[in-house]
């Protein structure tokens, strides 16, 4: 370690990283989906006041928040949680989020797990489980960073804002609620899974459905009819060939390591009602990646054009065209100027915690993008583990990211806001 003041070092060494590890297993015990987070919101709100912050706690207004433009969502929430601590007060210091999500996505079939997906588990130096990557566990690392810096006794100059938001992967309505609720900051750092590269970018990604028509028939005369899956085949090509011409043209220097840095990805099809039947109906679903900096409705343009051009070139498309629906999660694209004071303090926590800095975009959509578009807060993404864990059996992280990126978010805070012994 190089750099670490006497009181930096004595608000790392009330780091508790056992304390911290045992808290992310009972966290991934909640199975926070599906509009099921309140549970592990309050127990959240409860460690956040045991850990010295002034807790918010408030319902939602989900009728109000439908009608901001930054507003989208897949699940429908009757009711949720906005969760958010806060330590300091303002002495003249500049202030700082720190925004973690709560829910997780549904753990899917238990047999194709080595681990119970509800235990947290630690093997072999990672924990696993449901969330404990994304994002659980950086939202835990963060909170024992502010933990720390309250238990050393530290006085911040400014306010340290900690957010546990609901619905990310679904579009952020948490995130969106804590900005209208009125938190706002100099800067914010997501502790997304980067594998602990600073990301001051993300890409966008919209949801799509297209739905192709057929004609049915008995399967046994499929030639009287007019198959949906086979005519979806063609709009998936034209899909495929879009995508690679995307991807050739929009090149940015953070996202250099990536072959598709904007991947257009159909995750679900549903087609047919009858073993026996010709398919009359096909309905794909999926999401579109959109470039930094590249206007969201000239790149839905562009994709319903390529399906029309596809469906030009068929005679039965011709005239049964397919219908592109945009819905659900919206995430746009954001971008922080490489250059702001939090990407520099944060490289340098980083690195004087004997980390190697690289600096470089992250291909999914978060909540990044409705702190800088909608909150005005310059904001990077910096978190323990590698996103392509996530969203699978066996979800892991490793400890030694998450005792890492806990002790470089609180050097990191007390170095961005300032304090005093």
């Amino acid at each position: 370690m190089t750099n670490i003041t006497a009181t930096e070092q004595r608000v790392l060494e009330h780091l508790d990283s056992a304390e911290m590890l045992a808290f992310l297993a009972e966290l991934v015990g909640y199975q926070s989906f599906g509009a099921h987070e309140d549970a592990a919101q309050r127990r959240i709100a409860h460690a956040m006041s045991d850990s010295g912050l002034e807790v918010d706690v408030w319902d939602i207004d989900f009728a109000s928040l439908q009608q901001h433009p930054g507003f989208s969502w897949e699940i429908e929430r009757a009711s949720g949680l906005g969760v958010v601590g806060t330590l300091g007060s303002d002495r003249g210091g500049r202030s700082l989020i720190l925004n973690g999500h709560i829910d997780v996505v549904p753990e899917g079939d238990h047999a194709n797990w080595s681990y119970h997906p509800w235990q947290g588990q630690i093997v072999d130096g990672r924990m696993y489980g449901r969330g404990a990557l994304d994002m659980k566990g950086g939202l835990v690392a963060a909170l024992w960073a502010v933990r720390a810096i309250h238990k050393a006794g530290v006085q911040l100059n400014g306010r340290l804002h900690l957010q546990s938001v609901i619905g990310e992967e679904d579009g952020g309505c948490g995130t969106l609620a804590s900005i209208v609720r009125g938190y706002t900051a100099d800067a914010a750092i997501i502790p997304e899974p980067t594998r602990m590269a600073i990301a001051p970018a993300q890409a966008g990604a919209h949801n799509v459905r297209i739905t192709v028509y057929g004609l049915s028939a008995h399967g046994c005369y499929r030639e009287e009819g007019v198959s949906a899956i086979e005519k979806y085949m063609v709009v998936h090509q034209a899909l495929v060939a879009l995508e690679a011409r995307r991807n050739a043209r929009m090149r940015h220097p953070l996202f250099a390591n990536y072959h598709l840095p904007y991947p257009l990805s159909i995750g679900t099809v549903r087609a047919g009602n009858w073993p026996s039947s010709v398919a009359e109906e096909l309905v794909a679903e999926g999401r579109y990646g959109i470039g930094i900096g590249e206007d969201s409705n000239a790149a839905r343009r562009e994709f319903e054009q390529a399906v029309a051009e596809a469906a030009a070139n068929d005679p039965w498309l011709r005239d049964h065209p397919p219908l592109i629906e945009w819905w659900g999660g919206t995430f746009e694209p954001a971008e922080t100027d490489v250059n702001h004071p939090i990407v520099g303090t944060l490289a340098g926590a980083h690195q004087a915690l004997g980390g190697e800095v690289a600096i470089e975009g992250m291909t999914y959509g978060a909540d990044m993008r409705l702190l800088v578009i909608h909150g005005g807060i310059p904001t990077v993404m910096y978190g323990p583990g590698d996103v392509r864990l996530a969203h699978k059996p066996d979800e892991s992280v490793p400890v030694a990211d998450l005792i890492h990126v806990a002790r470089t978010l609180a050097l990191t805070a007390m170095r961005f806001i300032g304090y005093s012994a």
